[in-house]
């Protein structure tokens, strides 16, 4: 039986004392592993790429403006497959999922480098917000099929911190490779450079998929294939939404829409209104990297002590509260600083949602689940980007992030009031031969089953 949300667990080893009794506690399988191998390479790569993209375009002189629209149609497309993509994984699993987003996402992503017109570019970014929905909706499901209820918590942080390392070393590489390139005798223009890079990183991503081939998902699990229901009882089957999932849809799409507000113009944001180097953003964005790992790391020990909820509502508050003081200061360093911390806080919070969420949704609803989130998050991410370019190009950078900091503090407050609803227990089954009160049994079967069976199917398939 679940401990309530805010409640803080039960204590164990401390990854920072002893890694291997950590480690030997959660007992992380094979499966785990070698997904854990594929999500290294694909978000090392895209990483780097989405780091580097948005200073790509500007060297092509695309304005705040046009990058909002780029970004905003790429997240449009991942709002457009997401449903469908849930569905086609409910029908045939989530392996063919994933093989086709490791062919498919590098393969338009160095389309993206290579065709650069406005109208051009905000096709092809529409294209690969589709191909990398498929990511996002496998990647749920096919996580809490690999792991049990009590390890699902490190299993997230682990695997959310997956390409930190390789993304460090990309984000180096990306600031002092014109320089390399220039001792050398090469005499590639920044904008060369870039395109190389991005192809690279393209490459890197794509080379997961030899893993991809080798994940062993079990017979039954809401990552493989699903008994196949005529198509009205699968579009019926996304809209009986449990109460929880209502309101955690809800609290996603504001936080999704906040943070989609500053992150894709955070290297604009330094490059062009606080004059720092390609170069300096590469070791910025190193550190960037190595803090969001620090954070990975201590999450599980903050949810530990503090409860999901309020671990949640503290980094959520952490992030907007940081996201105000970077409105604030001119100050170059001190930005630096305050955006490092801000990049920490702002992605702490991401593994412990999905975590709740895969814990508080059924087995065989998880896909569905993931795809209605994922829906929803790139419609609130996308409009929330498209405006965000506008309003940068008209009120500046400061009195904007004033206003996007504000609301966060609103939306923390919100999530940890309404996610804390918990629904009502389950009745206990009636004594033999007891006639069941006929709306009590209605509204029993209407949820389900049980709490208690809904629960035991987090951890493996039910028959």
């Amino acid at each position: 039986m679940h401990a309530p949300y805010g409640a803080a667990a039960t204590r164990g080893p401390s990854f920072w004392r002893s890694p291997r009794a950590w480690l030997r506690e959660h007992q992380l399988g094979r499966g785990y592993w070698i997904f854990f191998i594929a999500a290294f390479f694909f978000d090392a790569g895209f990483s780097v790429y989405f780091f580097l993209f948005n200073l790509y375009l500007l060297d092509f002189r695309f304005d705040d403006r046009a990058i909002g629209f780029v970004n905003g149609a790429f997240t449009l497309g991942a709002m457009a497959g997401t449903i469908p993509v849930g569905i086609l994984g409910r029908r045939i699993g989530m392996r063919p999922l994933l093989l086709a987003c490791f062919l498919a996402a590098p393969a338009v992503g160095m389309l993206r480098a290579v065709w650069m017109w406005v109208p051009a570019q905000v096709t092809l970014a529409f294209i690969a917000g589709m191909a990398m929905c498929l990511w996002t909706v496998s990647f749920l499901p096919v996580v809490a099929a690999l792991t049990t209820e009590d390890n699902r918590t490190a299993g997230m942080s682990m695997i959310f911190s997956v390409g930190v390392g390789t993304s460090a070393l990309g984000g180096i590489v990306c600031g002092y490779l014109p320089d390399w390139l220039r001792y050398a005798g090469f005499s590639l223009t920044a904008a060369s450079v870039k395109r190389l890079i991005l192809i690279a990183s393209c490459l890197v991503a794509a080379a997961g998929i030899a893993a991809i081939l080798r994940l062993p998902l079990r017979k039954g699990s809401s990552a493989e294939a699903s008994p196949a229901g005529s198509p009205r009882e699968n579009w019926l089957a996304l809209f009986r939404m449990r109460p929880f999932l209502r309101r955690f849809l809800f609290c996603m799409a504001l936080w999704s829409a906040l943070i989609a507000a500053f992150a894709p113009f955070a290297n604009v944001y330094l490059s062009r209104d606080l004059h720092v180097s390609l170069a300096s953003i590469g070791l910025i964005f190193s550190f960037a990297q190595g803090a969001q790992v620090l954070a990975g790391l201590l999450l599980p020990v903050i949810i530990r002590r503090a409860g999901m909820l309020n671990g949640i509502l503290a980094t959520e508050l952490a992030a907007a509260s940081l996201l105000l003081l970077i409105a604030g200061p001119h100050n170059r360093e001190l930005a630096i600083v305050l955006y490092l911390a801000f990049s920490a806080a702002q992605w702490m919070s991401s593994p412990a949602l999905y975590n709740l969420l895969m814990n508080e949704t059924p087995e065989p609803e998880r896909s569905t689940a993931a795809g209605f989130t994922m829906f929803v998050n790139a419609l609130a991410a996308s409009a929330a980007t498209t405006l965000a370019g506008m309003l940068y190009v008209r009120f500046g950078y400061p009195a904007v992030l004033v206003g996007v900091s504000t609301f966060a503090v609103a939306a923390a407050v919100s999530t940890r009031i309404l996610l804390s609803r918990r629904p009502a227990a389950a009745p206990s089954a009636p004594p033999p031969g007891a006639v069941p009160d006929s709306g009590v049994a209605a509204e029993h079967a209407r949820h389900g089953g049980s709490d208690s069976r809904a629960r035991a199917c987090d951890a493996r398939s039910c028959p």
